[in-house]
């Protein structure tokens, strides 16, 4: 996408819709399918007027899915069976002129549906497929579905255009092939339909996306005492899909934010401990192919910036702290992050060169306590393996064989890979701990990167503060003659999935802030020297907080 058309389109929010659940544009007019109230509602993305168009025939439409319109017919799906009605436009305004009726059936139940020319493509989560059928019901042929979820699906000249709720991505697709020319992260989750928008000034093709989820909100009950309390009521709007695909480096940026990122130290002692010429050093945010530091500036009192290899951290002096000191320091910084994507495959990975000696010596050992000489960790490594070469592919194993035998559970502390394996239960901390002893163990160089996501509960209202409840952490691995990929610890480790996302292997979304990576996150020095777990430790000498702020979004070009 050019320079050109870099201005930012609208939230498109209809009145009233609870879950929306199939989207098409004609000119400057959106008809969207809402499933849960049955109707089906013409809509003015620009100032979100709203009619039912479907106003004597909304129960026809409850549950339905999908939504694809040809001059003379609307079409959509429920269940296994494809529907539909005879419309006509007067004057940019869609009327229903007959009821819906079946057109043809297919084996398993469908959700998205498009058509172009004379030929149906259907998703179906339950068969795992893109179905390509005529429009008299024949089968022409099949495409495997890019990803585990509920899709919806849209035409737009060659390409086949799939979203996915689970996996959060959009897929571009080769009409002819079903294969993927490359893939898109979503701002938000749970997305459920997308067309495209004709801009009438540019010409340019906009691509929305529908979102249609729960959000929790504070209820106030008059008739109960406290009269606060936690309920959840339904969201859906359609947002704009910003994106730009880079071939030459195998991957894709989309929406991103320009966010405002505090972190400060309060010191507040627990211990008795009296340390003098302290040095206390903090990760600054580091710069990506997706994210980039526009400005940093010391909060409290003033920093050194010092690097290690490559990365930036702010060092703060103290001539002593005593259990009577009290002080704030830290950093505020203005980010600009994009959700990133990457499209390397197997096949990209078949003839790649030796790890250099020096990444062998570094990333391929136990320098963090990952147990991997315990029969439990190297029996894992193994067995994750399978008999695998490829390293993508083993990589794929590893991630898999690490989500099938563990569940997600917060700790205060982390404990050693072979006791997470052992107990089946791990943090994101000890998922990252079990993810980096196997791939060490299999070749696979690899090192912890993190360390906050910014809150996303109210991404479209810019200038709130957000507070983050817990830090995060995730993996890079290396690919040599590549460079270093993103992959999360356990986020896409869904227990009710038939089979795990992708999301997030080889990708990351805007909300993941990168920094310290090959280097401690924090380290505090007393005279020269590291100071003991015996003596003292950062978490008993201070009590951190953290802001974000989102100051505007930002297209990726």
């Amino acid at each position: 996408m050019s320079k050109k058309h870099s201005r930012l389109y609208p939230t498109i929010r209809p009145l009233v819709a609870k879950s929306i659940d199939g989207l098409v544009f004609k000119n400057d007019t959106l008809i969207a399918l809402d499933s849960r109230n049955g109707y089906l509602l013409q809509v003015n993305p620009f100032n979100n007027d709203t009619r039912i168009v479907n106003h004597c025939l909304w129960e026809d439409f409850l549950g339905t899915r999908g939504l694809s319109v040809t001059p003379r017919q609307l079409w959509f799906t429920c269940q296994e069976y494809i529907y539909h009605c005879e419309i006509e436009w007067q004057k940019d305004n869609l009327t229903l002129t007959s009821k819906p009726r079946i057109a043809f059936s297919i084996p398993y139940p469908a959700n998205g549906i498009a058509i172009f020319d004379k030929t149906v493509y259907i998703t179906s989560e339950r068969a795992g497929y893109i179905y390509v059928y005529s429009l008299e019901g024949e089968m022409i042929t099949k495409f495997n579905a890019p990803g585990v979820g509920v899709e919806n699906i849209t035409v737009k000249g060659d390409e086949l255009w799939v979203c996915d709720n689970i996996e959060q991505t959009v897929y571009c697709l080769d009409r002819a092939t079903g294969e993927t020319k490359y893939s898109i992260i979503t701002p938000f989750e749970h997305p459920s339909a997308l067309g495209f928008l004709r801009d009438s000034k540019t010409a340019h093709q906009v691509l929305y996306v529908a979102y249609s989820d729960q959000e929790p909100y504070i209820r106030d009950n008059p008739n109960s005492d406290p009269s606060h309390e936690l309920a959840y009521r339904p969201r859906t709007f359609i947002h704009p899909l910003y994106f730009k695909y880079f071939p030459d480096k195998k991957y894709t940026l989309s929406n991103g934010f320009l966010i405002e990122m505090t972190y400060v130290e309060e010191i507040s002692p627990l211990d008795h401990a009296t340390l003098k010429d302290v040095e206390w050093r903090i990760a600054l945010p580091a710069e990506s192919p997706r994210q980039r530091v526009k400005k940093v500036e010391p909060v409290g009192i003033p920093f050194v910036i010092e690097e290690y290899d490559g990365q930036k951290v702010a060092l703060f002096r103290f001539p002593e702290l005593s259990p009577h000191s009290r002080h704030i320091f830290g950093w505020r910084a203005i980010l600009e992050v994009w959700s990133i994507k990457y499209q390397y495959k197997p096949r990209d990975c078949e003839n790649l060169p030796p790890l250099p000696p020096e990444y062998e010596d570094k990333y391929l050992i136990d320098d963090d306590n990952l147990a991997m000489n315990t029969d439990i960790v190297l029996r894992a490594a193994e067995e994750a393996r399978g008999n695998e070469t490829n390293i993508l592919r083993k990589l794929y194993n590893i991630r898999n064989y690490v989500y099938d035998h563990l569940r997600y559970g917060m700790k205060s502390y982390i404990d050693p890979p072979d006791i997470v394996l052992k107990r089946g239960v791990g943090s994101c901390g000890e998922y990252l701990g079990v993810l980096l002893a196997l791939c060490r163990l299999n070749g696979i160089a690899c090192r912890t990167v993190g360390r906050y996501k910014c809150p996303r509960q109210q991404v479209l209202h810019f200038g709130v503060p957000l507070i983050p409840q817990f830090n995060h952490v995730w993996m890079e691995f290396y690919l040599p003659g590549i460079g270093w990929l993103p992959m999360e610890s356990n986020p896409d480790d869904i227990e009710d999935c038939m089979a795990y996302p992708t999301r997030f292997f080889m990708g990351l979304a805007w909300y993941h802030m990168e920094m310290a990576k090959d280097i401690p996150f924090e380290t505090l020095k007393s005279e020269g020297e590291y100071v003991s777990r015996e003596v003292t430790t950062i978490g008993r000498l201070a009590i951190n907080h953290i802001y974000f702020t989102i100051l505007e979004e930002l297209p990726p070009y």
